[in-house]
């Protein structure tokens, strides 16, 4: 089955049309594969190569360099543990180890109901709100092992806290379409 198709294939035409190089919609256009399909897949790839005018090389040396491709089936919240010398002095570690307690086995693949993918990062770049927890890419800063727990309930019903600072994330899916550039109407 095409990835891109009726009004994804639309919309990644309307992508492709904002910039003078088609090759320079590449990101986006891999960000519209991964909300379509909750991560990035061989065939969004090979699509969007065709799309371009590129090789599926080097499409998957793109797409294999930045982390925020996820390769992999992934939860509707993505939950980054930053474990980075900062972080870990303030106690991520530890807030990583209680995600990994909370979630279960298998939370750094997807959590059994599907809500939920667990990841440690080196390093989110909020060191003086550290330990820092992002949930797709929004940040959680100064979480103990309490807040992280009303986080995670949060999250598995689809209705996650307001971070301190930021807007309240999306899902997965929704965060893929901004980051592809197709809008954010939150305020």
């Amino acid at each position: 089955m095409a990835v891109f198709e009726g009004d994804l294939r639309a919309q990644a035409d309307a992508i492709i049309g904002r910039y003078p190089d088609p090759r320079s919609a590449l990101l986006p256009l891999l960000y519209l594969a991964q909300s379509a399909q909750g991560y990035l897949t061989r065939e969004g790839m090979r699509e969007a190569a065709d799309l371009l005018g590129l090789t599926t090389a080097e499409v998957e040396a793109v797409a294999t360099f930045y982390t925020m491709f996820k390769r992999r089936p992934t939860g509707r919240w993505l939950v980054s543990v930053c474990t980075n010398v900062s972080c870990a002095v303030l106690g991520g570690r530890r807030l990583y180890e209680r995600a990994q307690e909370i979630l279960g086995e298998g939370a750094e693949q997807v959590t059994a109901d599907g809500a939920i993918t667990l990841e440690e990062v080196e390093c989110l770049g909020a060191c003086d709100g550290g330990p820092v927890v992002q949930v797709n890419y929004c940040n959680y800063e100064k979480l103990t092992e309490e807040s992280l727990e009303g986080l995670v309930d949060g999250l598995r019903g689809d209705d996650p806290p307001a971070p301190v600072r930021g807007p309240k994330p999306v899902d997965h899916a929704g965060t893929s379409r901004i980051l592809a550039g197709m809008g954010d109407d939150r305020a």
